[in-house]
């Protein structure tokens, strides 16, 4: 009577497809999605420089960003003032939203509401006065670089001569679409945003190929639910201040105290925290056997 040897599988062994070689263990190892903590720390690193950098740098980028993120509200009015009225319109110049976004982000400048999650991350890995003076410094600098940059490019839209009357009253539309909200649904829309752009920032390291994609993807969806966002919202409310239609007060405490709210809470004190509160429920180390990409650029012959 034949005797089975008894299985000397390890349980981290069983149920794995056997008879593959090392090489290709290998290969399945390095083509493992990064796991969560990889890329907590990538973004709280990115995080960290961004607290490094001088007031004025972060100035200038979030001034930079705010005029780019005018092309948001130019390619939603351009597309609106072309297309037939109804729903269909509504789904095609939604695309336009995405394309402030899109510029912003390629070409690194700096997103209040993109802060609201990367810089924060450091100060929740290391809480202390310090850190927490470094935040607030780089919010306020960010958001007020932002604030300059949409409100001299919705002035500049209105009052130079560069669209036709129709653009004009599309312009004009998109800002009274956002200000149909009352405070609470300013607020609470908000919140939305905050959470989906936090999410776009948590998965862009993951999939660099993919990252525009990602960005059309999350701003696209924003632009159909009508959530609100202080740094698109401000050029498009703003266009209405500057054109007679809507007092600065209302502006402030309508529209723009209640979105800058929401956006802090969704980005920071939800998303962050949750995912802030999961790194820090797993283990340190990673999984048995786990071997790390390697470099395999080959440096050339001397």
């Amino acid at each position: 009577m034949e005797k089975h040897e008894p299985s000397l599988d390890s349980p981290e062994e069983e149920g794995k497809t056997p008879g593959l070689s090392a090489d290709e263990k290998d290969e399945v190892d390095e083509n493992q999605p990064p796991r969560a903590a990889v890329l907590h720390e990538i973004i709280r690193t990115q995080g960290d420089h961004e607290l490094e950098r001088t007031v004025a740098a972060l100035f200038w980028s979030a001034l930079a960003a705010g005029l780019t993120m005018g092309l948001s509200l130019m390619a939603m009015g351009l597309f609106n003032s072309r297309l037939p009225d109804g729903e269909t319109s509504k789904v095609i110049s939604s695309l336009g939203y995405s394309a402030g976004f899109l510029a912003v982000i390629l070409a690194r400048q700096q997103l209040f509401t993109e802060n609201t999650l990367t810089a924060v991350l450091p100060v929740m890995s290391k809480p202390s006065l310090g850190n927490f003076g470094r935040l607030f410094k780089l919010w306020g600098v960010v958001l007020g670089g932002n604030l300059v940059g949409t409100l001299l490019v919705s002035y500049v839209m209105l009052y130079l001569p560069i669209f036709d009357a129709k653009t004009d009253v599309a312009f004009l539309e998109i800002g009274r679409k956002v200000m149909e909200n009352d405070i609470n649904q300013m607020f609470a829309k908000g919140i939305i945003s905050g959470w989906m752009i936090a999410t776009m920032v948590w998965m862009i390291p993951s999939q660099e190929s993919a990252k525009i994609w990602i960005i059309i993807l999350i701003t696209y969806l924003m632009a159909l639910g009508d959530f609100t966002h202080i740094v698109v919202g401000s050029a498009e409310v703003s266009y209405l201040v500057w054109a007679g239609e809507l007092s600065w007060k209302a502006f402030w405490l309508h529209f723009a105290g209640p979105t800058l709210a929401g956006n802090i809470i969704g980005g920071s004190f939800i998303f962050a925290l949750i995912s802030h509160a999961q790194i820090r429920s797993e283990s340190g180390a990673p999984p048995k056997g786990k071997k790390t990409k390697k470099n395999t650029r080959q440096e050339p012959d001397l």
